[in-house]
């Protein structure tokens, strides 16, 4: 439950959030409450534009949303420009754009802890409404305003909104292209952005890229945040931050690729010192709740968001509590594709985690919402790339946990949750699926529907040719489709889910232009997707 300014005194707020190791800001009627932050501060003059890389919002409440930005004048340098001391930024939310109504202000302190990162949790709002919000550095008619950021509270509990505009988006590798689709997303204006993982990539391409990542692979603290500050310089990316509230996941680019829980591909025996590392980066360049700032190599990132009685979204880990994948290369760990793997049936393993298992069972069985969406990192639905008898699988996505994946099934089934809908991505194709109630018979019961959107530059490792031969042994599958780049745009409306799979012309390309690949419609309380166009 947020916490005004009267709720505790300011030196009980300094103890909790030096015992936390956490910066925490809660604003609460006209004005907020200052910083946690032990130590001298400034509001430090600026010759260059602190805000490069732009600012952001997230984890959308009722009553409250997460405001996010970085100073680095320049974001290049290792530490973005900035001095070694806490600067002092204020902060506005208005009810309109030109900032004439403002309803919340206040300070917030940018620690160099913290790569001079803020992040404000902004309470005492109104329900399903629109909001406009900036951060000022510096002093008086010497301050400096950050671009202006469009923010949406979640509609109230008891609220029926008619529509609920969603976009979401996957797999944004910066040396594969530009992040035109995320232009075009923009300009879509939706009211949410969710985010399904691989925000960054921490590899760097063998062959001539199309734009060049600034510093060799991260594997340390001082590498992941300048790959962020890369990522973030991104004009569209910014404007998609910019426009709406995002929710967020993550897979496993943003630590290393194929990592499961403690392991990474190549069994380094440091790596949860990178795991830490690249968790500490993540967090600090996401607009999420300051409370969730890891400990160590742990970040709790798991959570469930309301929109009033329209949409009820679960936003899942699937990298950070997972079992090893199965079956790996010899002296490896990370993926695989085997036609036979005996170790993958073991009932025991496990994609979530037991603890996140138990969350999820609780929250669908607690949802009155019309729509539930699943929102998790990968492709959901079994999927055999074998022709013929017998089956071969990949071992790092759902199809690898078998036994997961079933248990899943089996709790949407028993909690009776209304119009649930799996949201993936990872696999940088479009795929729509029925979710069946047992994957190896055909005629069993559609349970669910699967969106498992393709990403916005990274290409796919399997040909359409390939994926054409192969969905027949995969009847469940609606369409497969890898050869654009793109976004899923969601409309929610009380009576049906209809869906656009929207592709740009060439991730190459700055001004690629946009269309739709496909359109489907899930309705109400009718599982299974039909296509409409």
């Amino acid at each position: 439950m947020p916490l005004g300014p009267d709720s505790l005194s300011r030196r009980d707020i300094a103890r909790m959030a030096l015992r936390l190791a956490a910066t925490m800001f809660v604003a609460s009627g006209a004005a907020a409450c200052a910083s946690l932050s032990p130590g001298p501060a400034s509001r430090q003059a600026f010759r260059a534009n602190p805000f490069t890389l732009g600012v952001a919002s997230g984890c959308p409440r009722a009553d409250s949303i997460v405001l996010w930005t970085r100073l680095a004048p320049s974001p290049s340098s290792p530490d973005g420009g900035m001095p070694a001391q806490t600067v002092t930024l204020r902060w506005e939310v208005a009810e309109d754009e030109g900032f004439a109504r403002i309803v919340r202000r206040g300070i917030v302190q940018a620690l160099p802890s913290r790569a001079h990162t803020a992040h404000v949790k902004v309470a005492g709002l109104q329900p399903a409404r629109w909001y406009w919000y900036r951060f000022l550095a510096g002093d008086g008619g010497a301050a400096i305003a950050s671009p202006v950021g469009r923010t949406r509270t979640a509609a109230g509990p008891g609220q029926r909104d008619e529509i609920l505009q969603i976009a979401t988006a996957s797999c944004q590798h910066y040396e594969r292209g530009h992040f035109a689709a995320l232009r075009h997303l923009a300009d879509e204006s939706p009211d949410l952005i969710v985010f399904l993982g691989d925000y960054i990539y921490e590899s760097n391409l063998k062959q001539p890229p199309v734009r060049t990542h600034w510093n060799p692979e991260p594997r340390d603290l001082k590498g992941y945040r300048l790959r962020y500050a890369q990522y973030r310089t991104d004009p569209d990316l910014q404007r998609a931050h910019a426009v709406a509230p995002w929710l967020m996941t993550w897979d496993d680019h943003e630590v290393d690729n194929d990592y499961a829980n403690d392991r990474s591909r190549r069994l380094e025996a440091d790596f949860l010192q990178r795991r830490a590392a690249a968790y500490l980066a993540y967090f600090e360049h996401m607009p999420l709740d300051p409370q969730l700032l890891p400990v160590g190599a742990s970040m709790r990132i798991y959570e469930g968001y309301t929109f009033g009685d329209l949409a009820s979204i679960q936003m899942l880990d699937c990298r950070q509590y997972r079992s090893y994948q199965s079956c790996p290369k010899p002296r490896q760990g990370g993926s695989n594709v085997v036609e036979r793997c005996d170790e993958m049936h073991d009932p025991s393993r496990t994609m979530l985690g037991l603890e996140q298992e138990r969350w999820l069972a609780g929250q669908l069985r607690s949802s009155r919402a019309r729509w539930n969406l699943i929102a998790q990192s990968t492709l959901f639905s079994r999927f055999d790339s074998m022709i013929g008898p017998g089956e071969r699988i990949w071992t790092d996505g759902w199809s690898g946990y078998p036994a997961a994946q079933q248990r899943l099934v089996a709790e949407i089934q028993a909690s009776r949750v209304r119009n649930p809908v799996i949201l993936g991505g990872d696999v940088h194709a479009n795929y729509v699926a029925d979710v069946k109630a047992d994957f190896a018979r055909p005629d069993s019961p559609t349970i669910a529907t699967e969106f498992c959107v393709t990403s916005i530059t990274s290409p796919s490792n399997m040909s359409q040719a390939r994926i054409d031969a192969v969905l027949p042994e995969n009847p469940h599958f609606l369409l497969g489709d890898n050869r654009q780049r793109g976004y899923l745009s969601l409309r929610l409306t009380q009576d049906r889910c209809e869906a656009r799979l929207r592709t740009i012309s060439d991730p190459r390309d700055p001004q690629a232009t946009l269309a739709t690949r496909a359109s489907f419609v899930v309705d109400s309380d009718r599982p299974g997707a039909r296509r409409t166009g």
